[in-house]
């Protein structure tokens, strides 16, 4: 079990709570997240599994699409529905077009600032843990970058929308709602998340917890298993014989075809013949690659 498993997380389930339940479904401990999913949301969430693990440095930053509802009355101090509220409750009649001028501030690049209940670290401590100590938290901006949003639904009596947003990892969504809510002078807070895409992995990948427990009682686990060798589509894949991966386990340069390689790489995959992913070569010269990750 050398790869990923893509999990669509339940509401109500941290991160770690996924990565402990696929650990006694698939009896190892080497399984690591690609970023982390808040409780409230749902969606994709890629789970690394034994060898891949060492894969995980290549997906820090993953771009992921969200599906989000707002709601438009009042902030809460999480800026999400699980909050305290922090404003007056009203019930504003958000205009269409004021909605989507206030939308268009958010696209492109911009620094952004974490919500205080969030996993951010305050001289080594959670910001979570202080603001439910009702401590100070005084988080620095972030950069992030919002490639596409799009408000799928809203009408001019409704005190909710909906949009899908395409951003760059360390996104928070939370802070979009919040934000806008201050935008346009009602207050409001993420009601709703759901992840559909995380780094190149899709909801048409991810199967529930339930689904993995049938398959892992079945002993059929490994069909949930995307392998190695799929992982980084974006690295083209040299093959190379037994005698050349032996080579490349001990730390040797290996040569790639410049047939098969072309456009001078910085990282390529080494493959086996019979699928199975090597190493992760770094070029050194055109056409020789040092394995910087052996699996």
């Amino acid at each position: 079990m050398d790869g990923v498993i893509v999990v669509d997380k339940p509401e109500g389930w941290t991160s770690h709570d996924a990565v402990n339940r696929m650990r006694r479904l698939a009896g190892t401990r080497k399984i690591g997240h690609l970023g982390t999913l808040d409780p409230q949301a749902t969606g994709v969430l890629p789970l690394v599994i034994g060898r891949a693990t060492r894969l995980a440095q290549f997906y820090v930053r993953n771009d992921k699409v969200y599906d989000a509802l707002i709601h438009f009355g009042y902030s809460t101090d999480s800026y999400d529905k699980d909050g305290a509220p922090t404003s007056p409750v009203t019930e504003p009649q958000i205009d269409h077009e004021d909605l989507e001028r206030a939308l268009a501030g958010f696209r492109g690049a911009f620094d952004q600032v974490p919500p205080p209940v969030s996993a951010k670290k305050i001289a080594g401590t959670p910001a979570y843990k202080l603001a439910r100590k009702h401590q100070p938290v005084d988080l620095a901006p972030v950069k992030v970058e919002i490639y596409s949003l799009i408000l799928l639904e809203h009408s001019g009596a409704s005190n909710q929308a909906r949009i899908k947003v395409h951003c760059s990892g360390g996104t928070y969504l939370r802070s979009i709602a919040h934000d806008l809510g201050k935008i346009l002078g009602c207050g409001a807070f993420l009601k709703d998340l759901r992840r559909i895409a995380s780094g190149g992995f899709t909801l048409d990948q991810a199967r529930t917890l339930d689904q993995l427990a049938s398959l892992a009682q079945e002993n059929r686990l490994a069909e949930a298993l995307i392998p190695g060798a799929k992982l980084l589509p974006e690295f083209p894949a040299e093959m190379v014989d037994d005698h050349t991966a032996a080579r490349i386990r001990q730390g040797r340069d290996f040569r790639v075809s410049p047939f098969r390689v072309r456009g001078a790489p910085k990282h390529v995959k080494a493959i086996t013949q019979d699928g199975e992913l090597v190493a992760i070569g770094e070029a050194v010269l055109p056409n020789l690659y040092h394995p910087i990750l052996v699996l």
